[in-house]
Parts: structure tokens; C-alpha cells; sequence
């Protein structure tokens, strides 16, 4: 590993990641590499769409958390409106809608601009509360009340779950932490790496060894094997990124189990809403993963609650 002393202690702590990760990469794209050549007859296709496009995404992501806290709010809110857009674009909309849409699409700048100033309270109440009021308010406006309830719920379960959800993942980077080495920037790192790697891992261990399947009706890729598995794994590796954070070793263990069953609901529910729009991806911008909404979901149920309790914990 280069020198790394003269950067400040909580850079040094997402460099030192950045080099486990992509480490790891070059491990799985040698991996699928040797599986090609052993089995030419199978089609390893998906497998290396997804790890080319983890090169990609690591990439962007180490280079945003990186350079500033400004530089992850952005990112972070870039990925919120894609999320809230390949919502909305497979929504059944009526044209009484398109204004609240508007709306919506508004509130996401001015979340984040609550996340730049630091100011918690309207973080906190703006999209629940002001946007909550606000969203009816203008459908009403509109005139026209059939398929009223189910627009108004729709659109504002959308701007929950990818405003205000998602925008927690930015809120991480302005907790002003004062330990030797840990900031909010590497809790984001923390948080993102455990609840993205339990993804992987109940991926990994539920096509080696899934055979009993928790919600069929709603994803059956999804089995215990997977779900054991895979938290079990990512907790695993919770401790190797412990110095990321301030937690103790049991700690560790507690919250990164919290996030990851949070992550897998997180995923279940938005498996839910695409087999309830009829579709099996929410876009196609990254090959091998579907869309942006596909890669975070479980980050919009992990996030407000890992948040929450750092907060209220350390500060």
C-alpha cells in the first residue's frame, strides 16, 4: 500500500478500503476469468456484466466519497432522482398527476439542500411533513378525483422511500464526528460496503446453496440459505471495516446484523412493487444489475435506520 500518512486520518481510513475492495475485484474478475476456461459450456455472461459494472460503481464511488462531503452529497442525490425517475417512469400515471410529479422532482434538490446546510430539523420533517401536505394539495388542484388515493399514494410512497430514505445516505457525511480516524464519510463507506456486500454475498450463497425459498411469491431467487449466508458473511466483514466507525466488536456485529436484515426487506419490498408493475428490472443503465433503483434498494430501508441510531448513540 502507497504512503498514505500525510492525508488526513479519515481519508487514510477510505483509501485503505478502497484497496481492500478492489483487491477483491481483482480476485472475482480472476475468478470469472478461471470459470470460463473451466466451463466453457455455461454461460458466465451475467456474472461478468456484474463485476465489470462493480468496477465502474466502486470507481465512482471511492472517487466521490473521496474528494469531499460535498462531492458524496451530490452523488448521492444524482442517485436519488434516478431512483425516483425509474419509479415514476413504470408508474400507470394520469395526466392529473403530472404537477404533483413536478413537485416531487422539486423536493429532491431541496432535501439535499438541507443535507449541505447541516439543518436537521427540516432534513427531518420536510419531505414527511411539508411534502406529505403538499403532494394532495396539488393533486386536488388538478380536479380530477378518479384514481385520486391511489396516485397520491404511489407518488408519495416514492418520494419516502427515494427522497427522504435514500437522502439519510448523504445526512451520514455532516455528522460532525471528532474520533481519531472516523468521520461521516467513512460511516457512508461502512454502511454502504456491509449492506452492499450482504447483497452479494446471499446472491453468491443462495445459487451454491439455496434450496429453501422464503417469499416464492414475491422473489424466488430469495432463500434462508442465501439469507443466513449472505448476513452472516457480510457481518464478517463488518469486522475487518470496524475501524471505519466507533463501534465496539459486539457493536459491529449488532448493527451491521440490523442493517443487513433491514437491507434484505429493503429488497424484498422493491421486488414486491416490480412484480406488482409487471416488470423484472426498474431500468437497464447497469448491465448485469438493471437500474439504479435495482442497486439501492436495500440502502433506501438500511440507511434511515443506521443513521438514526449513530446519531442518537454518538451525538
Amino acid at each position: 500500500m502507497p504512503d498514505i500518512t500525510a492525508l488526513a486520518p479519515d481519508t487514510q481510513a477510505i483509501v485503505r478500503t478502497a484497496v481492500y475492495v478492489f483487491a477483491l475485484l481483482v480476485v472475482s474478475t480472476a475468478a470469472w476469468a478461471a470459470l470460463k476456461v473451466s466451463a466453457p459450456a455455461r454461460d458466465w455472461s451475467e456474472l461478468g456484466n456484474r463485476i465489470k459494472a462493480w468496477w465502474y460503481m466502486a470507481a465512482l464511488f471511492f472517487v466521490a466519497v473521496g474528494v469531499s462531503n460535498v462531492g458524496a452529497t451530490v452523488l448521492i442525490a444524482l442517485l436519488s432522482f434516478w431512483a425516483m425517475k425509474e419509479y415514476v417512469t413504470l408508474l400507470d400515471t394520469r395526466r392529473a398527476d403530472h404537477g404533483a410529479l413536478v413537485w416531487t422532482f422539486l423536493a429532491i434538490p431541496v432535501q439535499y439542500a438541507w443535507v449541505y446546510a447541516q439543518w436537521y430539523g427540516m432534513f427531518a420533517i420536510f419531505i414527511p411533513v411539508y411534502v406529505f401536505l403538499a403532494l394532495p394539495a396539488r393533486l386536488v388542484l388538478a380536479g380530477q378525483t378518479q384514481g385520486f388515493v391511489a396516485s397520491m399514494s404511489r407518488i408519495q410512497w416514492g418520494a419516502m422511500a427515494f427522497v427522504f430514505g435514500v437522502s439519510h445516505l448523504a445526512f451520514l457525511t455532516q455528522l460532525p464526528f471528532e474520533r481519531a480516524g472516523v468521520s461521516g464519510r467513512t460511516l457512508l463507506l461502512f454502511l454502504v460496503c456491509v449492506v452492499e456486500l450482504s447483497d452479494v454475498f446471499q446472491y453468491v450463497w443462495g445459487k451454491l446453496l439455496g434450496r429453501h425459498k422464503i417469499i416464492p411469491t414475491v422473489s424466488p431467487n430469495k432463500t434462508w440459505e442465501g439469507f443466513v449466508g449472505g448476513i452472516a458473511s457480510a457481518c464478517g466483514v463488518s469486522l475487518a471495516l470496524r475501524f471505519l466507525t466507533p463501534f465496539s466488536l459486539t457493536e459491529c456485529l449488532s448493527v451491521a446484523l440490523l442493517v443487513c436484515v433491514a437491507g434484505f426487506f429493503g429488497g424484498a419490498v422493491m421486488s414486491a412493487v416490480k412484480r406488482d408493475l409487471g416488470v423484472k428490472d426498474f431500468g437497464s443503465v447497469i448491465p448485469g444489475h438493471g437500474g439504479v433503483l435495482d442497486r439501492i434498494d436495500s440502502l433506501c430501508y438500511a440507511a434511515p435506520l443506521f443513521f438514526h441510531y449513530v446519531r442518537y448513540t454518538y451525538l
